[in-house]
């Protein structure tokens, strides 16, 4: 029986060059190239740029190539990306943003346990983030507890609460006792044959290899 696909890499797997364009099903993928940390930033000046009038300086801060970024799809469409930052024992969910003619849909929600099941895959039980006051109840919904007793935090015109979701070990996280081809994988992919598990059965290319190998 085939295991099925994590919820964080379901893009790739349902969507080829020929799906129709009218599939409107959500999807996700981790951002793994350039062209997809364009579609982040296009998708993020839409919303924090164009809608809340957000200085650019202040969006696009420094910590983006620092980060993971999870993205979210309608058919092919790049509609909605969350930004992941993982420290010693937490992970830092920010720069939620949702087009939006997506915002009333259930997008956002399965985006955000998307990020979740990724986190936890990674090892993460505890989850942070700045969540913008009027969003709290959002928050909420998905398990998410405001820290109380915390001074106030307001940027980027904005009040903003610290909240903290904490969720069951995932059964199968990563870890130094898993298989070292799983760590090498891509980020997002640990369930698939990564390319350099491939490249143990093509022909050595290389001359100190080869030099050995002699």
């Amino acid at each position: 029986m085939n295991k099925k696909t994590p919820i964080y890499n379901t893009y790739k797997s349902i969507y080829t060059d020929r799906q129709k364009k009218s599939d409107n099903r959500f999807s996700f993928k981790v951002a793994d190239c350039l062209n997809d940390m364009m579609k982040v930033v296009a998708i993020r000046s839409a919303v924090f740029l164009s809608e809340q009038e957000c200085p650019y300086h202040e969006e696009f801060e420094g910590n983006d190539f620092c980060a993971m970024h999870i993205i979210g799809f309608v058919g092919k469409e790049p509609v909605a990306c969350l930004r992941i930052r993982f420290f010693a024992d937490f992970a830092k969910f920010e720069r939620l943003a949702v087009r939006h003619e997506y915002r009333h849909s259930t997008l956002v929600f399965k985006l955000v346990r998307a990020s979740i099941e990724l986190a936890r895959k990674k090892g993460y039980e505890h989850i942070y983030g700045h969540v913008q006051d009027r969003v709290v109840n959002f928050w909420k919904r998905l398990g998410g507890k405001p820290i109380e007793n915390r001074d106030e935090l307001v940027f980027s015109d904005f009040n903003y609460t610290e909240m903290l979701l904490i969720t069951d070990p995932h059964p199968e996280r990563l870890s130094l006792e898993s298989n070292p081809y799983v760590l090498i994988r891509a980020e997002g992919s640990w369930d698939e044959i990564g390319v350099l598990e491939q490249s143990k059965t093509r022909e050595v290319s290389s001359p100190l290899k080869k030099l050995r190998v002699a």
